[in-house]
């Protein structure tokens, strides 16, 4: 068979370390919503598909739909906030929420619509565009998670089907049909051997394992890193020692907004990126993240980089077929995890 020439093998293991380097970065992502906030989080993809088509409206000088989601977003939120507090006799406390709401949303309006235009240099765009996308995780989880913080994970579920779905939609509006990609952040290739890779490739694996060690040093050697540790560990034993559930998912909702944002940005230079994307990627991700059980963040990532090369090696030998091999690697998986997994009530855990 062609797949084991010689020649051929180290290139489509380099392409599935790629593509499975960001799939890690997501099931890394999808392992800390559950594990903190039990939110199965199905439009994690929607976030890599924000990062690429903001960064690719940005490079065409345009002012991206994403700032009127995230002015949107903000708005309701302050609301909800502002109600809140108002409720409970703190009128001052909502003024204020509401008149720096409004000074944030006017600010950010304005400096998005000075920068686009001027068309400033890639590195400038990936932080306004990483400016765009990640406090949309925090915005979201007030406005659709937060007031569902108790119920049961099926209805969360349904919660999160529902936000793939509207974000999906706003893509569609906000950036149209046509597939996008953005530039590459490096030009060149670079030989190893008979293998031939490009700096792009190498830059993907690169960022990637330093945002996986940076979220070790995060989890490991600092105290909102530990909170959010005790709280995936034991929720209610967390609260009872001072850490908020709500400060909790409010900050993993925002490392899952970064992360998604910057997977989006490594990978629009390689991916033509449409409005629908976002669901296979995230769900190649998924499949990383059940592989961990949803609670091993090694596990998550070394299961995420196995679909990067099962999907390569497929793409190359069994095209037609290659979402097929890749999403059926799920149904062992699930097998094994219900026969080797003791099921806790979700109300005595």
């Amino acid at each position: 068979m062609q797949i084991f020439d010689p020649t051929i093998f180290p290139i489509l293991a380099a392409d599935g370390l790629t593509n499975g380097a960001v799939y890690a970065l997501l099931a890394l992502a999808l392992v800390l919503v559950f594990a903190v906030t039990r939110v199965i989080f199905i439009p994690m993809g929607e976030f890599v598909v924000f990062g690429t088509l903001t960064l690719a409206a940005l490079q065409l000088g345009k002012v991206p739909g994403t700032l009127s989601l995230l002015l949107v977003l903000l708005g309701v939120a302050a609301l909800m906030q502002a109600f809140g507090q108002a409720r409970q006799g703190q009128a001052a406390k909502a003024g204020l929420t509401l008149v720096g709401a409004l000074l944030i949303g006017a600010a950010v309006w304005g400096l998005t619509g000075w920068l686009a235009p001027q068309k400033f240099p890639l590195w400038v765009q990936c932080l306004l565009t990483l400016g765009l996308v990640a406090p949309l995780g925090p915005l979201l989880y007030r406005v659709v998670y937060q007031p569902l913080q108790n119920a049961t994970v099926l209805v969360l579920l349904i919660a999160s089907v529902a936000l793939h779905m509207a974000l999906t939609g706003l893509a569609l509006v906000f950036f149209g049909p046509e597939g996008s990609r953005t530039p590459a952040f490096l030009d060149g290739q670079l030989t190893l051997g008979q293998v031939t890779l490009s700096q792009q490739s190498l830059l993907v694996i690169f960022v990637s394992a330093l945002l996986m060690l940076g979220l070790y040093f995060f989890f490991e050697r600092t105290m909102a890193g530990k909170a959010l540790r005790a709280t995936a560990v034991n929720r209610v034993g967390a609260r009872l020692v001072g850490i908020s559930p709500t400060s909790a998912g409010t900050l993993t909702f925002l490392l899952a907004a970064i992360i998604g944002a910057v997977s989006g940005m490594l990978i629009g230079p390689s991916v033509a990126m449409t409005y629908d994307s976002g669901f296979l990627i995230g769900l190649k991700g998924f499949i990383g993240a059940i592989i961990g059980g949803l609670v091993s963040f090694p596990l998550a990532a070394a299961g995420a980089l196995l679909v990067g090369l099962i999907e390569s090696f497929a793409s190359f030998s069994l095209s037609a077929w290659k979402e097929v091999i890749v999403f059926t690697l799920i149904l062992p998986v699930l097998l094994w995890r219900s026969l080797t997994t003791k099921h806790v009530p979700e109300d005595e855990e």
